[in-house]
């Protein structure tokens, strides 16, 4: 198949050059890359990726097209993706339709034909940083001005852009337990491992106050994942302070573990590249077990600030660089991981998370 030629240009002014997939147009955003070797819808329509431009280490993208049930939102937020070979065709016989079409209804610019190993050891040793793909520009000097136009990822707050704006139910309403799920950029596996445990859940806007969740009167919470920068969700940690104080279960995954942290009083920081993939090892330091790991954020908790704060331990740490990645509150039934186990894409090894937070909420 001829493709349009389409330009990516990165902040620090390295240029590649390839061919045009998904929609005809120009587009920004925070450029960084995902191990994975499968799973490439799931990844596409985690909101958590919302304003970022996904580079696939994967040669082969599209291979086997797509299929309605292999999302984890209503629709790709993300900026744009970066591949190295583009399958026109694709041999999945139940896919209702090609990944080129998909990209196309839902509006994602692409590049394809770009040598993604250099392009992932150049953000390894650069770091993350924002870029543009664009089939309409030919000039590098217009391209610079559309890409000094896109917000640093940093500082930026977009939970409450991507979050449902009403509540919404998932489950068996007749189930037992009631969670409320604060929605941060939720992920749909996460409330399927919720709800094939017997919980029903109710799913609420970012924004939400905790005394609306309560006339619910629900067992517990849940702090979803979520795209953006934690450090200015304000809003979103008083109201874990609050959750906390209730002293009712409480569970947060990525973001969610995030604002945990802050509410207790531990930092956070943007990573240099951050982790995102299906492979990142773990430790739980409470059984000494390791677990593979499916892992997509850019920022984490500080780790200095835990060793001075005798209401937060340590329970995860991730074996590549030593950064946490679980933690749990000393006095209160709260924990939460940076990772996520309800693993979509990815393995199965830390869905036992899913039973110790019912457990806590059955004690």
């Amino acid at each position: 198949m001829n493709r349009k030629k389409a330009t990516l240009l990165l902040a620090d002014g390295t240029v590649f050059y390839g061919t045009l997939v998904g929609k005809d147009g120009t587009n920004g955003g925070e450029i960084c890359f995902n191990t994975g070797m499968t799973g490439y819808q799931e990844i596409y329509t985690d909101p958590s990726y919302t304003g970022q431009i996904i580079v696939n280490t994967t040669p082969h993208i599209g291979n086997y097209g797509t299929i309605d049930t292999e999302v984890e939102s209503a629709h790709p937020l993300i900026a744009g993706i970066v591949v190295s070979h583009f399958s026109d065709v694709h041999s999945r016989i139940d896919a209702t339709k090609s990944l080129q079409a998909y990209l196309e209804e839902h509006g994602v610019t692409g590049i394809a034909d770009v040598d993604t190993r250099k392009l992932v050891r150049h953000l390894r040793s650069k770091g993350a940083m924002n870029a543009i793909i664009s089939s309409e520009y030919d000039n590098l000097e217009d391209l610079q001005a559309e890409l000094d136009k896109v917000p640093s990822m940093a500082g930026l707050e977009l939970s409450s852009k991507v979050s449902t704006k009403e509540p919404y139910f998932f489950g068996d309403e007749n189930a037992e337990v009631k969670v409320a799920c604060i929605d941060y950029g939720i992920k749909l596996n996460i409330l399927r491992n919720l709800a094939d445990r017997g919980v029903y859940c109710k799913v609420f806007p970012a924004k939400t106050s905790v005394a609306e969740m309560e006339k619910w009167a629900p067992n517990a919470y849940f702090l979803s994942n979520g795209p953006g920068d934690p450090a200015v969700m304000d809003y979103a940690v008083e109201t874990t302070k609050e959750l906390l104080e209730l002293n009712k279960p409480l569970f947060g995954i990525c973001l969610g573990h995030q604002l945990l942290a802050r509410a207790c009083g531990v930092g956070t920081y943007k990573m240099h590249h951050g982790h995102r993939g299906l492979n990142h090892p773990i430790k739980n330091v409470k059984t000494g077990k390791s677990e593979i790991t499916s892992q997509n954020h850019g920022f984490n908790i500080t780790k200095e600030d835990i060793s001075a704060n005798p209401n937060v331990e340590i329970t995860h740490v991730h074996l590549n660089d030593g950064t946490i990645a679980g933690i749990k509150h000393t006095s209160k039934p709260a924990f939460s991981v940076q990772y996520h186990p309800e693993s979509s894409p990815g393995p199965h090894d830390s869905r036992y998370l899913f039973d110790e937070f019912l457990a806590l909420i059955n004690n």
